[in-house]
């Protein structure tokens, strides 16, 4: 087993494990840390053939003792680890907090004392909440609407205090509606995509919480991987915080639109009441990844979203 220099906390998910194999095809060394509470052991199956590159470690980023094991070695953690859902966060706040700011700062205080270079965390576009300006820039005021926002938001601000105080280098990504091939689209908290896409191909009308005129900046995984390699060693990116989305605004009756015509299939959503803390408009201003990482999105929504139902059809 060669020697890790990534760690990829959450790397049996689906943004973790995307972030593992494209470190592995480019002929890194890979350790993971997961307790396969919202991965999936499907997604480290398709890490198989570099067995030899990539290093599991069952268990949670709540045991800061596992933690520092993790750790150990490496000279750059992706910090992807984190109960992710704002329904999740909503019915069992205490679960969500222990993962995503406990956990969180057992990743920094291991990093800090193991000589770590670099940590990336995956932060959220949610810390932006539901402020009627679009596009969504840094400089803006944050403005939580749910547990899971504010805990993504906290991750953020202690990164900031061990650049500033421990010299740990950190970049929090504020990931925009994140979807691609390995989401689970069966999880009680699946993804929009995932599910819309599922439904369509059994024959079931897709659930739409509110109108569908509510719009995202759908991102697809791919250039979220960009991101986050470039991240990892641009030097004007430490102890910055930024936007990791495309700079489109896509409804929700949009997307079901453009997945009936990839599938050849019409479709009649069934629409519900809106949803709590979920916010009505988010889009990227993502200038300041550009300027400081050079990150450029080259999957557009289109083709990313006839990837993600190639890949649900092959089971994937």
């Amino acid at each position: 087993m060669a020697k890790a220099k990534y760690l990829v906390t959450g790397g049996a998910g689906f943004i973790g494990s995307h972030i593992a194999e494209t470190l592995l095809k480019q002929g890194e060394a890979v350790r993971i840390l997961d307790n396969i509470a919202t991965g999936r052991q499907a997604n480290l199956e398709a890490l198989r053939e570099y067995a030899e590159r990539v290093e599991f470690i069952d268990g949670d980023i709540r045991d800061a003792k596992l933690v520092r094991t993790a750790v150990e070695g490496t000279e750059v953690v992706f910090h992807q680890a984190a109960l992710a859902s704002v329904p999740r966060s909503i019915a069992d706040p205490v679960a969500s907090l222990e993962t995503n700011i406990n956990g969180t700062q057992n990743v920094l205080l291991a990093a800090r004392d193991a000589g770590v270079r670099r940590v990336v965390y995956a932060s959220s576009s949610s810390v932006y909440g539901n402020t009627p300006t679009l596009p969504k820039h840094e400089e803006m005021p944050t403005a939580p609407m749910s547990p899971y926002a504010v805990q993504k938001l906290t991750g953020e601000l202690l990164c900031g205090v061990f650049t500033r105080i421990y010299g740990l280098e950190t970049v929090a990504l504020r990931y925009f509606n994140v979807f691609g091939p390995r989401q689970d689209p069966a999880s009680e908290y699946a993804a929009v995509i995932p599910r819309f896409i599922t439904a369509l191909l059994e024959k079931r009308r897709p659930i739409v919480f509110g109108d569908g005129e509510q719009t995202r900046d759908f991102t697809y995984v791919e250039n979220v991987v960009q991101a986050n390699l470039l991240a990892a060693t641009a030097p004007a990116a430490s102890g910055a915080a930024m936007n990791v989305g495309c700079g489109d605004q896509i409804s929700l009756n949009s997307v079901l639109q453009i997945a009936g015509d990839l599938l050849g299939v019409r479709v009649d959503a069934e629409y519900r009441e809106p949803r709590a803390g979920d916010v009505r408009d988010s889009l990227a201003d993502i200038s300041k990844a550009q300027r400081l990482l050079g990150y450029k999105p080259t999957v557009d929504f289109r083709e990313g979203l006839a990837r993600t139902i190639r890949a649900l059809e092959a089971g994937r």
